[in-house]
């Protein structure tokens, strides 16, 4: 096995240690909340399935099972249906304040928050940005139109992009545009900007030979102008130039700067997954809004590419650490969601509870009291169903047709 195919293996592995620690400080932080307020947390695991270890530290086993899909926290009393020793009733999780409840529930989140934010400032003081340039030697050549401009399939030669109908591929060098040199990426951008809907030529090196390629540009609006421009479908070559880092104050900043964005771009993201599930099996699904969704197969993938590639070490660091903070944030926003059985669905009805306890002491009634779960439990199970078959159609789509790494 080459040296290459090892790192892409110990990316894999680094990458599931990593994910099963960021595990294991969520469960922790429902644990460490729930014992905060006298609950009584009977089970810590790591894992589903049979148990493979464990040892027990007062009223507590703590333990690693066989399936390594996630872990839990056993709290006594989650729902009054529980059937309880008298003399700990009054340690039950639905016996406590809501406020208390709340924060047991929304801890496992926070934790992720707070692991992204940490990984964040130690990327950003520390290890440092990639500042990349811009090369002409090409990444990527698109095989489709953009799905808004696009009139017809990808399958039809009137979806597919210029650069994929003259034949360029990802590799090859530009040198010249229309016959003229051309120098710098900018240049050529400027020009392809220039010449929407026009025949073209674009010369390129292939295996050091050199060849003339025609094509007519399409055109596409320009996201911040809004005025039509000429599009070739090419991603330019970077090469790494040097590293940003910032100073503590800077880096508290940009952190949040970042958290805010990455928040309101993963809700866009999981908005527009429904539309693009049919995508994720077409050529289309790396330039569809909502396909570059993912599974924990294709992340895991990902950081055995990154550890795999040729960058220099402290840029596969910094790939990495940034791969693992957007997971952290996307656990932690996904798991809020108010969908039981996870904990935002937990959260809606606690919520719920208090809004109808509310309006009992307004009208002078007594308290309701905690929603009865059995009423819930199709809509858990339809939830639950509805997840391990999106997971399941992500996993297949990230083994068959598998998304370029964006780092």
């Amino acid at each position: 096995m080459s040296d290459i195919a090892l790192l892409g293996w110990a990316g894999i592995l680094l990458f599931i240690v990593a994910l099963l620690t960021s595990i294991m400080l969520h469960e922790a932080g429902h644990f460490v909340f729930a014992k905060k307020y006298g609950m009584k947390a009977s089970e810590f695991f790591v894992g589903f399935g049979p148990r493979l270890w464990s040892f027990r530290r007062g009223e507590t086993e703590f333990g690693i099972k066989a399936l390594p899909l996630g872990g839990y926290v056993k709290i006594l009393g989650m729902t009054p249906l529980e059937e309880l020793d008298p003399a700990e009733q009054h340690r039950a999780f639905y016996k406590q304040k809501p406020w208390h409840r709340f924060m047991v529930l929304v801890a496992g989140s926070l934790t992720h928050f707070v692991i992204g934010i940490v990984i964040l400032l130690i990327l950003l003081m520390a290890v440092g940005i990639p500042m990349k340039e811009q090369t002409l030697e090409l990444q990527a050549v698109s095989k489709c139109l953009p799905t808004s401009n696009a009139s017809a399939s990808c399958a039809s030669d009137a979806g597919k992009t210029p650069a994929a109908k003259a034949g360029i591929k990802p590799g090859d060098k530009i040198t010249g545009f229309n016959g003229a040199p051309v120098q710098s990426w900018d240049g050529l951008s400027k020009e392809l900007r220039a010449h929407g809907g026009e025949k073209v030529t674009v010369t390129v090196e292939r295996g050091g030979q050199t060849k003339e390629l025609s094509t007519t540009l399409a055109t596409v609006e320009d996201q911040q102008t809004g005025k039509q421009i000429g599009f070739l479908g090419v991603t330019a070559g970077e090469r790494i130039s040097g590293y940003q880092t910032y100073g503590p104050l800077e880096a508290v900043g940009k952190t949040g700067e970042v958290f805010v964005l990455q928040i309101g771009l993963i809700f866009k993201t999981l908005g527009q997954l429904p539309a693009a599930i049919p995508k994720l099996f077409s050529e289309e699904r790396g330039e569809t809004e909502g396909g570059q969704v993912g599974s924990v197969v294709g992340a895991g993938r990902m950081a055995g590419s990154l550890f795999g590639s040729d960058d220099p070490g402290r840029a596969k660091a910094s790939n990495f650490l940034n791969m693992l903070q957007s997971i952290n944030v996307f656990i932690g926003v996904f798991n809020l969601l108010p969908l039981l059985p996870m904990d935002g669905g937990h959260i809606a009805v606690l919520f719920w509870e208090r809004i109808k306890a509310w309006f009992a002491r307004k009208r002078g009634k007594l308290d309701p009291g905690p929603v009865d779960m059995t009423k819930l439990m199709p809509l858990t199970y339809a939830v639950f169903v509805l997840l391990v078959g999106l997971g399941a159609v992500l996993i297949t789509a990230d083994v068959v047709n598998p998304l370029e790494s964006p780092f």
